[in-house]
């Protein structure tokens, strides 16, 4: 069972925060919400039933819930609402408000959730491979280690990426619904891989085991938010997995669905359209 917000298994661990009375971050123009951090009802934002064994499956379903319901957005870089770090801020937005965010924001509240549950979890710092395998900057992502009797890499902030926790320790190719993915060795550090079908493998991204604070990824979120140089800052985005394993996204002005059929692309005629599409398909409402 899901014990109280406040409860030991926070409170001992890197994720301590004061649980009750929250202050938490409003859309402009209104005043602050006052709610309590609440695991039960993180847990039914994301749909997911309150009793939660610590075993790999459960992990693995607590996973698969949030990945199709929350989706992964960077909205607010957009519309100029600067990104804050606060686990309050952050159950707010996407709790209470039912926003999504990208990956510090979504792995980190995710962090708190799963340690509140009674997991044991660490943030990781990542550096995702770009075109001709250039590296990030540091603390370019975020990822986490979930420790059962085996670890586990668990992302619900990457976008499109794998749908289940992935087994450390091995450099053994591993099946996922959307594709096959291993954790090999290179000179930067564990690297992730993914291979579609019997084509090439393409690196994710590189990371640490070393567990990391909240706070150690502070300028690299400012940085994702403010510079030119980040992919954040040059093209809005919402996207969230669907459940038959495709994916639907708004990039830009297109709509863009992927299925197993396919993947049809549509523009969209105006910014009602696409504000309304987000709020129908994606649940992405800035009124809340």
């Amino acid at each position: 069972m899901v014990p109280v917000a406040g409860s030991s298994a926070l409170s001992a661990g890197k994720l301590s925060v004061e649980c009750w009375a929250v202050f938490a971050s409003s859309p402009p123009g209104r005043s602050p919400i006052v709610l309590q951090m609440d695991p039960s009802r993180y847990l039914q934002r994301i749909g997911h039933p309150l009793d939660v064994p610590l075993l790999p499956e459960s992990l693995a379903s607590l996973m698969d819930h949030h990945l199709r319901l929350v989706p992964f957005e960077n909205l607010d870089i957009h519309l100029g609402v600067p990104i804050s770090l606060d686990l309050r801020d952050m159950y707010g937005k996407i709790v209470a408000r039912r926003r999504g965010g990208f990956c510090y924001e979504l792995n980190g509240l995710f962090a708190w959730l799963l340690s509140e549950i009674g997991f044991e979890v660490d943030m990781l710092a990542a550096r995702v491979v770009g075109s001709g395998g250039t590296l990030g900057i540091e603390y370019d992502h975020m990822v986490l280690l979930v420790h059962l009797e085996d670890d586990w890499l668990v992302d619900v902030g990457f976008g499109d990426s794998h749908r289940t926790p992935l087994r450390l320790g091995t450099d053994e190719v591993q099946p996922d619904p959307v594709g096959q993915f291993r954790v090999i060795e290179s000179h930067a550090g564990p690297r992730l891989e993914r291979r579609k079908g019997d084509g090439d493998w393409i690196g994710q991204f590189v990371f640490t085991t070393q567990p990391q604070v909240l706070s150690a990824y502070m300028p690299a979120c400012r940085w994702q938010q403010t510079s030119p140089d980040s992919h954040f800052t040059q093209q809005r985005v919402a996207t969230i997995a669907l459940p038959d394993n495709g994916r639907l996204t708004y990039s830009g002005t297109r709509r863009i669905e992927t299925t197993a059929h396919g993947r049809t692309e549509v523009e969209l005629e105006s910014e009602e359209a696409w504000w309304s599409g987000l709020a129908e398909e994606l649940g992405i409402s800035l009124d809340r």
